[in-house]
């Protein structure tokens, strides 16, 4: 029997049908979720539920919005120190393509100083998820996976990643995320492939791919994982021009030849066109050549970048719905505030 104490028996607004209610609710800015789930038990249940995520992106409530793996600004150092300011630290930088708004995460407790150098971030569910990388202080490999709910504004530590790899594909879709390739702690390029299950925090081993691939790049198309060139062991840096596919339905991958310019890293810049064709966004235009970085937002895509090696970092974002530049559209230079205006290392969206 129910508790007669149970919050279910709280109206979830006082005076309102469950139904309007619901649609209240629904209809908040998710920046507004930070502060709607200290009202009571219930709401946070609700807003942090699969169900009410689901219920608002099929309600066309959510939205689509940027976060980078960015270079962050770097304390002024005293004028008579003689000491270089050493190598940059990295936070998590959200960005809000409707309001224009930029913001920065929290650091993850674990790492209060920076994110693991070469991390991987991918989003699923509209939650922020921080795989792998090298632990900033030792730079030695680590498995940490974090999960940033933006409902609560706070970070949670999940199961490991099973093994160690660095430089790995990741990708994520309807609650599951996906690892592949990558190389272990001896430089040795990996075939070998997991996914997690974000409501049951588990890991289960995939079959392997065809083949070894380092410095892949991952993507989900439709219902498949996508991993993108990379090189095998023996071959460091010779990328290849094909990529691997793997099918949760049939749980097999296939091969799919001349999907990639063959002697050109991967990692940030692959791009999916309108006709289903895999392009770079480093080609995208001459501004972005060099440390590029693309994240599809829906009708436009931020692009970061630069012209050459050393080259001042530079925004952009790219209107889709235009053909004046291919499959890519226009690039419009963006004005962004100094302290977001660091290197940007990697980035993916989340729908919020």
């Amino acid at each position: 029997m129910t508790d007669p104490s149970s919050d279910q028996f709280v109206e979830m607004i006082p005076g309102l049908p469950e139904e309007i209610a619901l649609e209240c609710l629904t209809r908040l800015h998710y920046s507004a979720q930070g502060i709607a789930f200290r009202v009571c038990k219930r709401w946070l249940r609700l807003l942090r539920s699969r169900e009410f995520y689901y219920h608002r992106r099929n309600s066309g409530q959510t939205r689509k919005v940027a976060c980078l793996v960015q270079a962050l600004p770097s304390p002024p150092l005293p004028s008579e120190s003689k000491k270089s300011a050493g190598p940059p630290s990295y936070g998590i930088t959200v960005y809000d393509p409707i309001s224009g708004a930029w913001d920065r995460i929290d650091p993850i407790p674990k790492f209060p100083d920076g994110l693991p150098l070469f991390c991987q971030v991918v989003s699923t569910e509209g939650k922020l998820f921080v795989l792998g990388g090298w632990d900033p202080s030792s730079w030695e490999p680590v498995r940490d996976v974090f999960k940033f709910e933006f409902t609560t504004g706070r970070w949670t530590q999940c199961a490991d990643m099973p093994s160690t790899r660095s430089f790995f594909a990741v990708g994520a879709a309807e609650g599951r995320i996906f690892i592949a390739g990558g190389h272990d702690e001896s430089k040795n390029a990996l075939s070998s492939a997991w996914v997690y299950d974000v409501e049951g925090n588990e890991w289960t081993e995939l079959p392997r791919m065809k083949e070894e691939r380092d410095e892949c790049e991952g993507v989900v198309i439709g219902s498949g994982f996508w991993v993108v060139s990379g090189y095998d062991t023996e071959s460091q840096g010779g990328f290849k021009s094909s990529a691997e596919v793997f099918d949760p339905a049939t749980g097999e991958w296939t091969r799919v030849e001349d999907a990639w310019r063959g002697t050109q890293c991967p990692r940030s810049c692959v791009s999916a066109a309108q006709n289903g064709q895999l392009t770079s966004w480093a080609e995208c235009d001459s501004a972005v050549r060099v440390g590029t970085c693309g994240i599809d937002l829906g009708e436009v895509a931020l692009l970061t970048g630069s012209p050459y090696q050393g080259a001042a970092h530079g925004f952009f974002f790219v209107d889709k719905t235009e053909k004046t530049r291919g499959q890519n559209g226009k690039l419009n230079k963006m004005e962004v505030p100094e302290s977001f205006s660091g290197f940007v290392q990697s980035g993916c969206f989340v729908e919020i």
